[in-house]
C-alpha cells in the first residue's frame, strides 16, 4: 500500500471502506463483471450483497426483487412466479449470472442463475 493510498483509507467515510470491500470482493469472485462496467443486453455474472428483498406482483404474478451491490454501483434481481427464496435474504453475498438490461432507468437482470456465497466470518 502506498501513501496515497493510506491517506485516503484514513480520511475515506464508512460508506467509501464499504464500496472498496464490496469491490475487493466481487473481483475476488471468479470471473466476475463489475456491475458499473456490465455491458447491457450481454450475459455476464456478478457478485455482491444484497441491500433489499421485496416481494412486488407484476399484473397478479408474484416477483421477488432484490438489489445487488457490488461497491460500483446496483442491480436489480427479479425472480419472476417466487414469493420467497431460501437463503436470498438482506446482507446475503450472492454470485448471479444472467441478461443485463435497463428497465425504468435502472440495470435489471431478470431470473437469474444465482450462487449463495458466504459472508463474512462464515
Amino acid at each position: 500500500m502506498t501513501l496515497r493510498d493510506a491517506l485516503r483509507k484514513a480520511v475515506a467515510s464508512q460508506d467509501e471502506i464499504e464500496a472498496d470491500e464490496e469491490r475487493a470482493d466481487a473481483v475476488r469472485a471468479a470471473g466476475c463483471t463489475p456491475v458499473g462496467a456490465a455491458p447491457e443486453r450481454t450475459r455476464v455474472k456478478m457478485a455482491g450483497v444484497l441491500r433489499s428483498v421485496v416481494l412486488r406482483p407484476r399484473e397478479g404474478v408474484p416477483a421477488l426483487e432484490a438489489e445487488l451491490y457490488d461497491g460500483s454501483g446496483t442491480v436489480e434481481l427479479v425472480w419472476l412466479g417466487r414469493r420467497e427464496i431460501a437463503g436470498v435474504e438482506p446482507g446475503r453475498r450472492l454470485k448471479v449470472e444472467g441478461l443485463v438490461c435497463t428497465r425504468e432507468g435502472r440495470r435489471s437482470m431478470f431470473n437469474p442463475r444465482y450462487e449463495l456465497r458466504p459472508r463474512p466470518g462464515e
